[in-house]
């Protein structure tokens, strides 16, 4: 099931119980704008080869278009076209003045070198610059790209613009970054499921977590949580998965991935596979690789009470339906990952003002605005007697919905 399919089951079904028009319906499913472009790279072997490149503006009702680039091989339309509109929703969902786009790059990066990958970068901004800005679309890191790219678009836009640091978020501190942005994703999830655990009565010790994906959410999510007192007893990346019941120190973990690149090999934990990652024994389950990894085969294994969503549409429907019905808590990639396009939002909002925010404001901020969010999804779940997913869908397709019509439509 592609993510825009995964994406537009919950605006639909969400939208049916809130009995929006149809024309509001509509406008709520519909991408105002679909960009794919052609890239032709010379390789350093001589060879030519072409990547095609995509860039989704799905709303900007509330505001700029915002949302990551993705340089991996299973990007396509359908897939950028659903991760543009979660970034919609989430923008909407935790108060930023922001709309939703998502784009990337179908390639394999580890296949290119790093003068390639930055080649490539530099060839795609030349074909979309018209169609981003500051005031426009500005785009973030997500799978496979970090603040060198994002160091690279700005460098590249800035030469057609002037200066415009604003154009992308997630760019290197020393160059117009903002700090704690590389771990905003990561701590966001901390956080929200700290808030989760403090409404059930319990807090981050108490619980034991698994973990999949080690890349720059997964790792951060975990660090935070280990630094809390959490047993963290799975984590998995690309290479495969580690189990220890007793717990995994995710200090020398981290260390160990430094040095080689993957988790497999680590000698402190048995290997597993990231399946059986995914219903191994724990508290709390926290998939924060790609979507679509939780199907219905694998919810009726999960032996996790909460979930929370790391990545991007990780449960299919009909396995978020068998999830619901059988107890589990699941606490949404629109709410859970958000800490990354709030720190996102910091980052610009200091580009546009020339001025630099100390750490302990940005964590300070984040802090308060996944709060708040939380706190307004987590009450009206209670009081409408709704899943966090569906009081997370009410709430932001409110929003929308309210600025589409107080705009007018003619």
């Amino acid at each position: 099931m592609k993510a825009n399919e995964i994406a537009n089951y919950f605006v639909e079904k969400t939208a049916d119980m809130m009995e929006l028009s149809g024309n509001v319906k509509k406008l709520l499913l519909t991408p105002k704008r679909q960009l794919k472009v052609q890239i032709v790279l010379e390789r350093e072997d001589g060879n030519l080869a072409i990547f095609t490149g995509y860039r989704v503006q799905h709303s900007d009702a509330r505001g700029p278009f915002k949302g990551g680039l993705r340089y991996h091989f299973a990007v396509d339309m359908e897939e950028v076209e659903g991760l543009a509109s979660l970034m919609t929703w989430k923008t909407a969902l935790v108060d930023i003045p922001f709309g939703g786009a998502k784009g990337g790059i179908n390639c394999d990066p580890k296949s290119l070198s790093q003068r390639e990958l930055e080649i490539l970068t530099r060839k795609f901004v030349e074909q979309i610059h018209e169609f981003i800005g500051p005031m426009k679309d500005i785009p973030a890191p997500d799978v496979n790209t970090n603040a060198s790219v994002m160091a690279w678009i700005m460098d590249e836009y800035s030469k057609i613009y002037g200066f415009n640091p604003a154009v992308v978020t997630g760019k290197p501190v020393d160059l117009f970054g903002s700090q704690g942005r590389e771990e905003a994703t990561g701590r966001g999830v901390y956080f929200v499921t700290a808030f989760l655990l403090h409404s059930m009565g319990r807090s981050i010790k108490d619980c034991s977590y698994a973990i999949q994906g080690f890349g720059n959410v997964g790792s951060w999510a975990a660090t935070f949580i280990h630094q809390h007192g959490g047993k963290i007893v799975a984590v998995s990346d690309v290479s495969g998965g580690l189990y220890n019941k007793n717990g995994i120190d995710i200090d020398s973990l981290k260390d160990y991935v430094r040095k080689k690149g993957e988790v497999k090999g680590f000698p402190e934990a048995d290997y597993i596979t990231n399946e059986e990652l995914l219903t191994a024994d724990c508290d709390v389950l926290i998939p924060a690789a790609l979507n679509g990894v939780i199907d219905t085969h694998i919810a009726k294994e999960i032996k996790a009470k909460i979930i929370v969503e790391g990545a991007n549409a990780p449960i299919l429907p009909e396995a978020d339906q068998y999830l619901e019905k059988n107890g589990v808590i699941v606490v949404p990639d629109i709410i859970a990952n958000s800490g990354g396009v709030i720190v996102s939002y910091f980052e610009w909002t200091q580009n546009i003002q020339q001025f630099r925010w100390q750490y302990e404001k940005v964590i300070d901020e984040l802090y308060q605005k996944m709060k708040s969010a939380y706190d307004s999804v987590y009450n009206l779940a209670k009081s409408k007697k709704v899943s966090l997913r569906t009081a997370s869908y009410i709430i932001a397709l409110g929003k929308v919905a309210k600025a589409i019509i107080q705009r007018g439509v003619y």
